[in-house]
């Protein structure tokens, strides 16, 4: 791995949950911890890469001094702030678990339990990612992940094409020890051309590591 190839490179990695208001108190979230994240940031600068860490809320620190965390909190946050760093940056890994949908009004009060029924109206956040792929120029790397529960490789090769990625990162719900929450994590890399490499569990800086040398393999073409 010629990790000297990316002490020239800048870096934008997502992390992390989005946590969408409800009122003063609730929010729609998810389990994401943003260790994967975190880890391939660390990797990214442990490489020479200068990173930008936009990270949802969680309780991972950052140790290396060449990551700069910018802390976020909902969807429209990440992709405000991504939006500003994203055109800077030669590597773009997009691992956070953002918020597919969000409450349409919000209330300003806490919401009191009254009715038996309760119903919340959600309409769907900004794909970050998308939007990054309609932007991204010539020489820029964009890497998203994909965590399926069924149809995972066909699944993960359509939004591979549709987000103009150079590879994505797909993992399972239903393998044991992977995905939130855990140390460790099981994935599949697809790529532009096809190419499928499949990986044993492993501890995500070790995962992370396979992704920071398959960008330097693409980076290095």
């Amino acid at each position: 791995m010629d990790s000297a190839l990316l002490k020239t490179k800048t870096a934008l990695v997502t992390a992390g949950p989005t946590y969408e208001p409800i009122d003063p108190v609730r929010f729609i979230g998810n389990y994401s911890s943003g260790k994967m994240g975190f880890s391939i940031a660390e990797v990214l600068a442990e490489n020479g890469a200068n990173v930008v860490l936009l990270t949802g809320p969680s309780n991972e620190t950052v140790k290396n001094p060449n990551i700069q965390r910018v802390d976020v909190t909902t969807s429209e946050d990440m992709y405000k702030k991504g939006m500003e760093y994203f055109s800077t940056s030669d590597i773009t890994v997009c691992a956070a678990a953002v918020a597919d949908y969000k409450p349409t009004q919000v209330s300003s009060e806490k919401i009191k339990k009254e009715d038996e029924v309760f119903t919340i109206e959600l309409t769907k956040t900004i794909d970050i990612l998308n939007e990054f792929g309609k932007i991204k120029k010539k020489g820029q790397i964009l890497v998203g992940f994909a965590l399926e529960t069924n149809n995972e490789l066909e699944n993960a090769k359509a939004k591979l094409s549709k987000k103009n990625l150079d590879f994505i990162v797909l993992n399972s719900l239903n393998d044991e020890n992977a995905g939130f929450q855990h140390d460790t994590n099981k994935v599949t890399f697809i790529d532009i051309n096809n190419d499928i490499q499949r990986f044993e569990l492993k501890s995500k800086k070790e995962v992370a590591k396979d992704i920071v040398e398959k960008i330097i393999t693409i980076a290095s073409d």
